[in-house]
């Protein structure tokens, strides 16, 4: 009867019943009965009695008392069944072991007596019942609890969809007064969120950096109009104006006091490593932490989308930029880090712009629309395209042309600001008929060949070996065969579609798969050459571009100094246009060799990189009193100088020590592994090495 109110309690509250269910109380019913019988059975001894020695005996009815314990369950159970998706997992297990262990522990009692099992039964499954019931219980708090966990975390993300739209409105309100810095501050915080990601930040203070880099300019709003879309040179009235910018933001965000962060790097962030910033010339650690960090992301957002004052900048000026500030106006882990970005970021922006060409065309004044440059290497490739006059008459003219160049973005570029920039350099000209303007091209050999019979659609077929260009134009009337000799080797080469008057369409550009190699194109010049110098224990190098050579391996052990001559060619222009070493490991001693392993790149203008999986590279780049700027760096290294670098080897260790103008590199590197054999190489990026000596 009891077991009854309590599934009658359950199927109220679990299965929302508001009724008992008949058969539940006809339990009732039969529970009464069933007591009443019982007592009966103490005065009769209907079910069993005991003799005057105390001995148990069943009497004539004991099976009676077998059939409401056996059937008044089963028809629990029928109800228990019905509605048992009311019930969870743990309570319907407890809810049937409460039915049927008793009944067959009760059919066992009737073959054997003298011990009460079925009591004992009873008192089991009660146990049970209250355990299931106890889990059921936990098992729905702990429920409970996800629920509410997610429901938090929904409001949390919800809170922060709202702050974030809300900041990002409000930003994007400030930065309209200035049409420059407009979209400048969500860049600025992605970028930064990106170094502190780099960093090792776990995503809360991921989160905490990109919110600050993100209001760290919103002291715009207090900036004369006047002042801020100045272009000339600003008074000093003016620059201490402008210098109030990060105070201002800090008074701003001071009024949220739930993220006092906000505040903090925002006033900091227009210090300098070096102490030479503002408002307070803090230096180094004094600086916060985040505002190191939007110090570097500001600048590089600022350099590479450019200013009222001029145009942005290339990835190989804001690079050098970058590694010519550290330690000075940047820190000097999370500016290594922003390099690391932007190299990355370069590397993939190279394969999309690769991967991407105009289609199609329309040209009308001379030049006035050029193809970004398709790249000529070794490879042979084929341009195929068709080409349609836009006008007609007497007197008109239409052609495709070709232009050669060379230039850091693949394209081409006609004023001064930009050819300085981009380091444009034109070979060459180009028309279908023959005709040619070579500029910087050291030489030309065109020869015109009239096709016999006037076909469709034009071709070209260009492809490179060294210094020499091989071109060949095919239109509906000519073939033309050009030999193109560039002004040295490490100068890149592109060909932009261009042309006056037509209509350039289906342009495709694919790759033959031919290789071109020595003797496929006829030499018109002889290739420039900076190695005639002495030569010692190895060879001279001339690297015309990064690492496309370098020395055998130099096996290291002990101590090994290595001295040579270095002469950056005429053409490099940036401070990591010097000589490299490179330490690694290869069956054959190569660089790029059998089982090649690399451990370490070291730059003499103090970059370096390593593989962090093999070994754990650290490196200490001092700028000595001999340091004569970075300027002066580059004359120097193109005039040329000797250079020596010692290398320390013991166990696993090698230290890589070198002092060039005054820029002192102590490179150590330790490798996880047991290695038999280290070997160094020189090479380097547009630079000659000669005299090469061992000892």
């Amino acid at each position: 009867m009891v077991f009854n109110w309590y599934l009658t309690d359950l199927l109220q509250h679990d299965a929302r019943l508001h009724h008992t269910p008949r058969r539940l109380k006809a339990v009732n019913v039969g529970a009464a009965a069933g007591m009443a019988l019982v007592v009966i059975s103490q005065f009769t001894g209907l079910y069993y009695y005991f003799d005057e020695h105390n001995l148990y005996h069943r009497g004539p009815g004991f099976l009676l008392c077998y059939l409401i314990p056996v059937i008044f369950p089963l028809i629990q159970f029928t109800v228990i069944y019905q509605y048992r998706q009311a019930f969870s997992r743990l309570i319907y297990t407890s809810l049937v072991l409460y039915i049927f262990v008793p009944i067959l522990v009760g059919i066992v009692q009737i073959f054997t007596y003298g011990i009460s099992i079925v009591n004992m039964a009873m008192v089991l499954v009660s146990v049970s019942l209250y355990i299931f019931t106890y889990l059921d219980v936990n098992d729905v708090v702990r429920r409970a609890h996800e629920i509410e966990v997610g429901n938090l975390q929904q409001e949390h993300q919800s809170m922060k969809r709202l702050f974030d739209q809300t900041v990002t409105a409000f930003v994007a309100a400030v930065e309209k007064r200035d049409t420059f810095a407009q979209g400048h501050s969500v860049r600025v915080a992605e970028y930064a969120r990106r170094i502190a990601a780099n960093a090792g930040k776990n995503e809360e203070e991921c989160d905490e950096v990109y919110y600050a880099a993100l209001l760290h300019d919103v002291g715009l709003v207090g900036i004369p109009d006047a002042v801020i879309q100045k272009t000339d040179g600003l008074t000093e009235e003016e620059m201490h104006l402008r210098e109030q910018k990060p105070l201002m933001s800090a008074e701003i965000l001071s009024g949220i006091t739930e993220y006092p962060y906000l505040s903090h790097s925002a006033r900091y962030s227009h210090e300098r490593y070096d102490g030479m910033g503002y408002p307070e010339g803090l230096a180094a650690e004094e600086i916060p932490e985040i505002s190191r960090i939007i110090a570097v992301a500001d600048a590089y957002d600022t350099m590479m989308t450019g200013k009222r004052t001029r145009a942005p900048l290339t990835y190989q000026v804001v690079r050098e930029e970058f590694v010519k500030e550290t330690g000075l106006k940047f820190d000097p882990v999370f500016a290594k880090i922003m390099v690391n970005i932007m190299d990355a970021d370069h590397v993939e922006q190279k394969k999309a712009a690769a991967a991407q060409t105009e289609t199609e065309l329309f040209c009308s004044g001379y030049r006035e629309t050029v193809s970004s440059g398709i790249r000529i290497e070794q490879e042979l490739l084929k341009i195929r395209f068709e080409c349609e006059p836009t006008v007609s008459g007497e007197g008109s003219f239409s052609a495709p042309s070709i232009i050669v160049f060379d230039s850091y973005d693949r394209h081409v570029h006609g004023d001064a600001r930009t050819i300085k920039a981009y380091q444009y350099l034109e070979y060459a000209e180009i028309w279908f008929d023959g005709h040619y303007v070579a500029t910087n091209a050291r030489n030309m050999d065109v020869h015109v060949t009239e096709n016999p019979t006037i076909g469709s659609g034009w071709e070209l077929l260009a492809g490179r070996y060294d210094d020499h260009l091989s071109i060949r134009m095919r239109s509906p009337a000519q073939t033309v065969d050009i030999i193109l000799a560039l002004p040295d080797t490490s100068k890149a080469s592109y060909i932009g579609m261009t042309g006056e008057n037509c209509h350039i369409y289906h342009l495709n550009v694919e790759k033959t798969g031919q290789q071109m190699e020595a003797g496929s194109i006829r030499k018109i010049v002889s290739k420039i050459r900076y190695t005639d110098r002495l030569e010692s224990d190895l060879p001279n190098l001339q690297i015309d571009h990064a690492r496309n050579v370098a020395t055998e391996g130099i096996p290291i052990r002990e101590e090994r100094i290595v001295d040579f001559h270095t002469m950056s060619l005429p053409s490099a222009n940036l401070i990591w246009h010097c000589p490299y070493i490179v330490l690694f490991d290869a069956k054959d001693g190569k660089v790029q060799g059998e089982d090649y392993k690399e451990y370490a790149l070291i730059k003499l203008n103090g970059e370096s990189t390593g593989d962090t999986e093999t070994a754990e590279n650290k490196l200490v780049m001092k700028k000595t009193s001999r340091f004569p700027g970075w300027d002066v760096w580059k004359a120097r290294n193109k005039e040329g100088m000797e250079c020596s670098v010692r290398f320390e080897r013991k166990g696993n260790q090698v230290t890589v020590i070198t002092e060039n103008l005054g820029i002192y590199i102590e490179h150590t590197m330790i490798l996880h592994e047991k290695a038999e054999n280290i070997y160094a190489a020189l090479t380097g990026d547009q630079v000659a090495l000669t005299d090469i000596r061992l000892r």
